[in-house]
């Protein structure tokens, strides 16, 4: 209701701006509506206030539309169910309109930076033919022209079946890992941000080119002049590119014509929080994929969902050492992902386009889910809650007066457990070390 805001409560002196302003307010609590980056400002802003002795508390509510806060505790953000239903039913649109005229290809371009979670959930649910994630793209060190030939061998196995027509789903942060001429993804993201970096600084369009290094120069030059006014655009407040306005759809299918010519072929949770006198929690409802009288709302320390990277690199990156709420990509060993790969085949040949409508308020449909959320196993503090039965249910058998048979077994059973639990958490390997 209130509108959206690019200010950040990141420095020292913003931070001393906040608790100034919290305590002249008189304010009990401040809740911080967010993603990934906003939480993290959230568990570092409590910390500081506790430190300081400040009586407001700070809480985060998991709001992002991209849906990449995502982790133990929490499922799957507000605002994801809804921008994946709508932008289905619209993507289902183009697809009937692309069986009806029988000789369009559409390149619909998603939401999602550096995590496909909406292209992948919209992909689920209105089948198009072909889907491109930005983790599968990173996996595989995949170039421009690699994603390219994909997308003109699906076109030419479309058209050996007399199908002139199709629908290709991209995510918007896939321009920031576009690898042309062979370059690592690391090398390419530094040319983005030497090109962003020179622009910053007053240098126009026309003259970046001569400024950059030899490598930089020939990504600039290699792409098309509407891409090139598009990544100079005025940067996001994290001075990153504005991904959303940079037409990556338009590029590929500039591309694929090329390639396809040379071919020749075609908030209560937070009130009892706050009532509680926690700081520095986040508002989380668990179990989503049950009956909404069976979800199970909750709060859990922000603390415990931020890691310590070990690499950074670029200027949002978080600093090296520093904890954050980092991102959840894609897992390409999920379920979601599994599903989506089993029924590729069927996506690309068959005209299986799903309709899955508007957005329900009450009867049939109201209760519909993502289907990523549902295919996978997210009960992490049901397992936990379980287990704690389990280990009650022990208690209460193995208890002095029990026969040595029992005790012997239960020793025998718990210091097998343990011996295992060990060995896989001093196994597990990540992306960065937990706090």
């Amino acid at each position: 209701m209130l509108g959206r805001t690019k200010d950040q409560i990141r420095t020292t002196e913003q931070v001393n701006g906040a608790m100034a302003s919290c305590q002249a307010l008189k304010l009990d609590a401040l809740v911080i509506i967010g993603g990934v980056t906003s939480n993290t400002d959230a568990a570092q802003l409590a910390e500081t206030f506790a430190e300081a002795k400040c009586a407001t508390k700070v809480v985060g509510v998991p709001v992002t539309l991209n849906g990449d806060l995502k982790n133990q505790f929490v499922e799957t953000t507000v605002g994801f169910d809804t921008i994946c239903k709508v932008n289905s039913q619209l993507i289902s649109n183009v697809c009937t309109d692309a069986l009806s005229a029988e000789k369009y290809y559409y390149f619909i371009r998603m939401m999602g930076r550096k995590a496909s979670h909406v292209a992948l959930e919209c992909a689920l649910q209105s089948h198009p033919n072909m889907v491109i994630l930005g983790e599968e793209v990173a996996a595989s060190k995949l170039t421009i022209f690699d994603i390219t030939k994909q997308i003109c061998d699906a076109v030419q196995a479309r058209a050996e079946k007399d199908k002139y027509h199709g629908v290709v789903l991209i995510p918007e942060g896939l321009v920031s890992l576009y690898m042309p001429y062979g370059y690592s993804l690391t090398t390419f993201l530094s040319g983005i941000y030497e090109i962003h970096g020179l622009h910053s600084k007053g240098v126009s369009m026309e003259n970046i080119s001569s400024q950059l290094s030899p490598w930089a120069s020939a990504l600039f030059e290699f792409l098309p002049p509407f891409i090139r006014k598009q990544l100079l655009l005025h940067p996001e407040s994290d001075d990153s590119a504005q991904l959303s306005q940079i037409e990556t759809e338009k590029l590929l299918a500039q591309l694929v014509e090329n390639e396809m010519n040379r071919r020749m072929v075609l908030g209560h949770v937070c009130y009892h929080i706050l009532a509680a006198g926690l700081n520095g929690y986040m508002a989380t409802v668990t179990n989503l994929k049950s009956p909404a009288n069976k979800w199970r709302c909750g709060a859990a320390p922000i603390s415990s969902m931020m890691t310590v990277k070990r690499w950074s690199r670029g200027p949002a990156a978080t600093q090296i050492g520093k904890p954050a709420v980092h991102m959840a990509t894609v897992d390409l060993k999920g379920k979601a992902f599994e599903l989506l790969r089993n029924n590729s085949t069927s996506f690309l040949i068959d005209d299986i386009y799903r309709n899955p409508g508007p957005i329900q308020f009450e009867g049939a449909g109201a209760d519909s889910k993502p289907i990523s959320l549902c295919v996978e196993d997210q009960d992490y503090m049901g397992r936990i809650k379980k287990l704690q039965e389990y280990l009650e249910k022990v208690k209460s058998i193995v208890k002095p007066g029990c026969s040595q048979d029992v005790l012997k077994a239960a020793l025998s059973a718990m210091s097998s457990v343990t011996e295992t639990l060990a060995i896989m958490t001093s196994s597990s390997t990540g992306q960065g070390t937990p706090l």
